[in-house]
C-alpha cells in the first residue's frame, strides 16, 4: 500500500493498551488507545496494532519493528497465580527460603503482628544435593549424581514441571549447576528449569535463590504469551522484529525474552520513565520526577542528567529480585483505585482496584465500589466519557455510588469526592518523597513530569503538597510509555561477584573478569544482529566500606584497568557514598574500601524518534475553547474547556480551566497557569511562584 516505514510501541496496562507509531522517515507520530483484555492480553495488543495502522492508512508491510511493554510476569506474581515449583539446593541449605532475612516491614513496631508471607516454594518441595564449592569456586566436595537423579525423579513423579536450582557459590563456578541441569533434562525432560548461574551470577544466597525461582515461576506463562503474540503478529506483519521491554531500561528480542522472563518484571514502568526522560530532557530539564498514573497504580522514579536511576535491590510483591531495574516505586493510586471504609471508620483509597473489568462505577459495567475516576467525573474534573467519546461515563451512577459511601461516613458527595482525591494525591506524594527525600535528594529541585491516563489529574495538588516549581505534561500523556518503547536500545546486563579489599585487588584479575563479561555481552548482541562496531559496553562496579552490608554502584571508565584506574573508581565511590549518606571515609586510612561485584551492560543502539516541534496556529486562545463545564475545586465554577490539539506554542491558560485531549485530561486549578512550550508540552506553574 505504501513505501512508508513505521515502528510501533505497545504498552499493555491494567485498563488500557496504549499504542504509538512513528514514521521512520518523516518523524510523524500517530497514537491511539484501546481497552485492555485481561482474559487474553494478546487480543488488546493485536487490536492496537490494527487500529494504529488503519489510522495511518497502512498495512503490515509498512511495519519495521514492534516493541512491547507487558505486565504479564508482574501480575502473575502480584496475584499469586503461581504453579507449584520445585527447588534444588546444596545439602544443608534446605531452609534458606524459610530463614530468609531478618528484616521486618515497617520497623520493629510491626514485629509483634507481622507474619512472614508464604514461601515461594514450600518445604516439602525442596530437595538437596551433596556437593560443595567454596567462595572462590573451588570444589570442596564432589557433585553427587545419585542425589541429583533422585531429586529429578521426585519432581517428575510428583508432577512438578517447574524447577529452580541454586547451589552455594555457583556464581563463582557453575559446574555443579550445569551438571544438575543435564540430569534434569535426562530424567525430567518436560520440566521448565532455571539455574542461578544463568539468572543471577551474584552472591547472597537467599536473594539469588528467590530470583531464580521467580524466573522459573513466570517462564511458562511469559513464554506462552510472547509465543502467542509472535504467531498472531505474523498474521499482520510477517517476520517483523518483535522486542519486549526489560526492567533495566533496554529491550530484548521476544525469542530471547522467553529464556530471561524475569527481566520483564517492570517492563511498562521502565518504558514510561525512559520516554518521559527523553521528552523532559528535550524540553531542557535534566532533574526530573516521573509520575506515571494508570488505572491500577502510579509509578514514580527519578531522572538525573537524562538517565533514570537503576537499582538491584528491587522486589515484586513479596519476592526480592536482584536483577538490574529502573528504580521505580509503585503505589496503589490509579484511576481505578477503590475508596472504602476501614474497620476503624476512616476513608481509605486503594490499593485494591476495579481494573478494566468491571471498572469504576461510572463505566456502568457492573462496578459497585466508588473509585478515584468516579470522584473525578462527579467533580467535573474529567468529561463524561473517555477516549474522545468511545467509552461513555455515567455521572449519575458515580454520584449514586459516592452517596452510598458518603452516607456511611456522614459526608456529602462533593466533600467525599474531594477527600478521595486528596488521599490519592498524598499517596502519590509519599511515593515521590520515597524516591527523593529518602535518598537524600531535595524534591523541590526537580521538575515533575506526569503522564499516563490519570497521571496529570492531580498535578496541581502534588505541586502544592511537595513545593514543586513546575510540572511538565507531554502531548498525548497517556501514550508516553508506548512512546518510550521506541526510545530504548537493546540491552543485556552481566554480573560477576569478586569480593576483595581495594588494597589487595589485582588489576589484571579485574581486567580479566570484565573481559569475560564483555565477551558474553558481545555474543548476545551478535545474536541480536548488531555488528561489533555498533556495540557499546558500559562497565560499573559495586563497592562498599568493609563491614557494610550494602554496596554503592559507580562507573568504571573505558580503557586499560591499571592501578590508577582502580583508584579512580574508589575515589568515585567515596563521592557517591557522601552524596547518598552524607559522609565518607575518604581520608580515614583505617576504613578500607571493598569491591563486591563487577558489572557490564552490553548495548545495541536503536534509532530514537525525533521529537518534532508542532506548527503554530492562527488566532488567539479562543481557537481551542470547545465550551464550558461546571467543575468543583473549592466550590463549583464554570470552567472553560480547551481542546489540546488546537493549542499552539506560546498559549497561556489561566485556571480554573480544563485541558482535554483524546487520552487524558489536565485540570488547571485556580491560581495555576498552563503554558504551551515550543514542543507542545504543557508547563504548569503556580501564579505566585
Amino acid at each position: 500500500m505504501s513505501a512508508r516505514r513505521v515502528r510501533i510501541g505497545i504498552d499493555t496496562g491494567g485498563t488500557f493498551t496504549d499504542v504509538v507509531a512513528v514514521d521512520e522517515d518523516t518523524g510523524e507520530v500517530a497514537t491511539t488507545k484501546t481497552p485492555s483484555t485481561p482474559a487474553d492480553p494478546a487480543d488488546g495488543f493485536l487490536t492496537g496494532v490494527r487500529k494504529v495502522l488503519d489510522q495511518l492508512g497502512l498495512d503490515g508491510s509498512a511495519v519495521t519493528a514492534v516493541s512491547h511493554g507487558t505486565t504479564v510476569a508482574t501480575n502473575q506474581l502480584l496475584e499469586g497465580k503461581l504453579d507449584r515449583i520445585g527447588f534444588i539446593t546444596t545439602e544443608g541449605y534446605e531452609s534458606v527460603l524459610e530463614i530468609a532475612r531478618q528484616s521486618v516491614p515497617d520497623g520493629y513496631g510491626n514485629s509483634y503482628f507481622w507474619v512472614k508471607p508464604p514461601r515461594i516454594v514450600p518445604a516439602d518441595l525442596v530437595r538437596t544435593v551433596r556437593g560443595r564449592l567454596d567462595v572462590s569456586g573451588a570444589e570442596v566436595r564432589p557433585f553427587s549424581t545419585e542425589d541429583a537423579v533422585a531429586a529429578a525423579r521426585f519432581f517428575a513423579d510428583a508432577g512438578i514441571t517447574t524447577v529452580g536450582v541454586c547451589f552455594l557459590h555457583a556464581y563463582a563456578n557453575d559446574a555443579h549447576e550445569r551438571a544438575m541441569l543435564d540430569v534434569l533434562r535426562a530424567e525430567h525432560p518436560g520440566a521448565v528449569v532455571s539455574i542461578s548461574s544463568q539468572v543471577l551470577r551474584e552472591y547472597r544466597e537467599y536473594e539469588r535463590s528467590v530470583t531464580t525461582l521467580v524466573d522459573a515461576a513466570v517462564k511458562p506463562k511469559v513464554g506462552a504469551y510472547v509465543t502467542n503474540i509472535r504467531r498472531r503478529l505474523d498474521e499482520i506483519a510477517p517476520d517483523v522484529p518483535f522486542y519486549v521491554m526489560k526492567s533495566n531500561g533496554g529491550v530484548l528480542s521476544a525469542a530471547e525474552v522467553v529464556h530471561q522472563p524475569i527481566t520483564t518484571m517492570l517492563s511498562g514502568p521502565a518504558a514510561g520513565a525512559l520516554g518521559a526522560a527523553l521528552i523532559a530532557g528535550t524540553a531542557g530539564f535534566d532533574r526530573v520526577l516521573t509520575c506515571d498514573g494508570g488505572g491500577t497504580s502510579t509509578d514514580v522514579t527519578v531522572v538525573i542528567d537524562g538517565e533514570p536511576t537503576l537499582t538491584t535491590e528491587g522486589s515484586v510483591g513479596d519476592y526480592p529480585s536482584k536483577i538490574p531495574m529502573i528504580d521505580v516505586v509503585t503505589v496503589g493510586a490509579g484511576g481505578g483505585s477503590i475508596a472504602w471504609l476501614s474497620p476503624e471508620g476512616t476513608l481509605k483509597v486503594g490499593p485494591r482496584s476495579a481494573g478494566a473489568d468491571p471498572g469504576p462505577i461510572c463505566y456502568d459495567n457492573g462496578g459497585t465500589e466508588p473509585t478515584v475516576t468516579d470522584a473525578h467525573v462527579v467533580l467535573g474534573r474529567i468529561p463524561p466519557h473517555l477516549l474522545g467519546g468511545e467509552i461513555p461515563l455515567s455521572v449519575d451512577a458515580a454520584r449514586a455510588g459516592l452517596e452510598r459511601l458518603g452516607g456511611e461516613l456522614g459526608m456529602g458527595v462533593e466533600q467525599l469526592a474531594t477527600g478521595i482525591l486528596e488521599i490519592s494525591a498524598w499517596n502519590q506524594a509519599n511515593a515521590l518523597r520515597q524516591v527523593t527525600v529518602a535518598r537524600g535528594l531535595d524534591v523541590r529541585d526537580f521538575t515533575l513530569t506526569t503522564f499516563g491516563g490519570s497521571g496529570s489529574l492531580l498535578a496541581c495538588r502534588l505541586m502544592d503538597v511537595l513545593g514543586l516549581p513546575r510540572t511538565l505534561v507531554p502531548p498525548n500523556p497517556g501514550n508516553v510509555s508506548a512512546f518510550g518503547l521506541l526510545t530504548v536500545d537493546v540491552r543485556n546486563d552481566y554480573v560477576q561477584t569478586m569480593v576483595s579489599r581495594h588494597a589487595e585487588l589485582s588489576p589484571d584479575a579485574v581486567a580479566d573478569a570484565f573481559a569475560a563479561l564483555e565477551t558474553q555481552a558481545a555474543a548476545a548482541l551478535d545474536e541480536e544482529g548488531f555488528a561489533r562496531d555498533q556495540q557499546r559496553m558500559q562497565r560499573t562496579a559495586d563497592l562498599r566500606y568493609v563491614g557494610q552490608a550494602f554496596e554503592v554502584r559507580v562507573p568504571v571508565a573505558d580503557g586499560a584497568l591499571d592501578a590508577a584506574a582502580l583508584d579512580a573508581v574508589a575515589t568515585a565511590f567515596h563521592a557517591a557514598h557522601s552524596q547518598l549518606y552524607g559522609y565518607d571515609f575518604a581520608t580515614d586510612p583505617r576504613q578500607a574500601v571493598e569491591w563486591v561485584n563487577l558489572r557490564v551492560s552490553g548495548i545495541g543502539p536503536i534509532r530514537r524518534p525525533d521529537i518534532v516541534e508542532p506548527k503554530g496556529r492562527e488566532g488567539g486562545l479562543d481557537r481551542s475553547v470547545t465550551g464550558t463545564r461546571q467543575v468543583f475545586f473549592d466550590d463549583w465554577v464554570e470552567a472553560p474547556l480547551h481542546w489540546r490539539p488546537d493549542l499552539a506554542p506560546g498559549d497561556v491558560i489561566t485556571g480554573p480551566a480544563i485541558v482535554e485531549e483524546f487520552g487524558s485530561t489536565v485540570p488547571v486549578h485556580p491560581g495555576f497557569t498552563a503554558t504551551v512550550d515550543r514542543f507542545g508540552n504543557l508547563l504548569l506553574t503556580k501564579e505566585s511562584a
